[in-house]
């Protein structure tokens, strides 16, 4: 890659990088927006303005034919896109349902409240993306400026939804999430689960414009939404304590009955 394309990762990187240490300091439960989330939200809209410049740059050089030829990378990129979505709401739909039928509370939460920043994150995407109207690269890679207001809505019109990444949104508030609640558990655990979950998708990212189906700022942007989702979803349910949504969700439990059958029986507490 030339020297643009690999500062701008630089950056990325950079900013992903001061998300995840953010995740690592104590939050107060009553501040469900910190300081800490204005300077990332201001770190991601910076990069997504200095990254706009290379958008062409940046995806005619992905679609060099030497790189779209080499099958392991379109294999790797198909890999992390399936893994982002729909993988992602599979594996924490499956972390909840092994945490409530195991009695695991933590990974229970995980699932729970991670596929809970998956929802808030791609409802967040659909809506920007309609609104926008952005083209995607393929439509023509040579205008990235293609922007019509609510022209991404209705049947017909995916070549038009190209800002925010949706994967990118996935792949972030899934990493978010999962480094925001094993960081309260395991303060630690934040030198390597960060690491490793923005990697992922930052990888996710980089799919998408190699499959030239955003742009380089359409993945900034996701990024940034899908941090923010993870970030103040385990935030709120830990500035919230007993909630009414952890009590329904939560708050059930599996039983075996005289006849041999598995039961679910639900508690909620006083005050439901």
């Amino acid at each position: 890659m030339n020297a643009r394309t690999s500062t701008t990762g630089l950056l990325l990187w950079l900013c992903i990088s001061r998300a995840a240490l953010a995740q690592a300091d104590t939050i107060p439960r009553t501040n469900l927006f910190t300081w800490r989330d204005l300077a990332i939200v201001e770190a991601f809209a910076i990069l997504a303005v200095a990254a706009a410049p290379l958008d062409v740059r940046m995806a005619h050089r992905l679609r060099d034919s030497t790189l779209q030829a080499n099958q392991r990378l379109r294999e790797a990129a198909r890999i992390v896109r399936t893994i982002a979505d729909p993988g992602a709401f599979v594996i924490g739909a499956g972390m909840y349902a092994y945490g409530r039928l195991a009695k695991n509370a933590k990974a229970a939460d995980l699932g729970l409240h991670g596929t809970e920043a998956l929802v808030l994150g791609h409802t967040l995407g659909l809506v920007l993306k309609g609104t926008v109207g952005r083209a995607r690269p393929y439509h023509n890679i040579d205008n990235p400026h293609d922007y019509q207001l609510m022209r991404g809505f209705g049947r017909g019109n995916e070549a038009f939804r190209s800002m925010p990444s949706g994967h990118t949104i996935a792949a972030f508030a899934a990493a978010a999430a999962v480094t925001s609640e094993t960081s309260r558990w395991w303060p630690s655990s934040v030198w390597y689960i960060a690491p490793a979950m923005y990697g992922g998708a930052t990888l996710t990212g980089i799919s998408r414009m190699y499959n030239n189906r955003h742009w380089a700022s359409d993945v900034i942007t996701g990024a940034a939404i899908g941090t923010m989702a993870g970030v103040m979803v385990v935030r709120w349910h830990f500035s919230h304590p007993g909630n009414k949504f952890d009590r329904i969700f939560l708050g059930g439990s599996l039983r075996q009955t005289s006849t041999g059958w598995n039961a679910f029986s639900l508690q909620l507490g006083p005050g439901f």
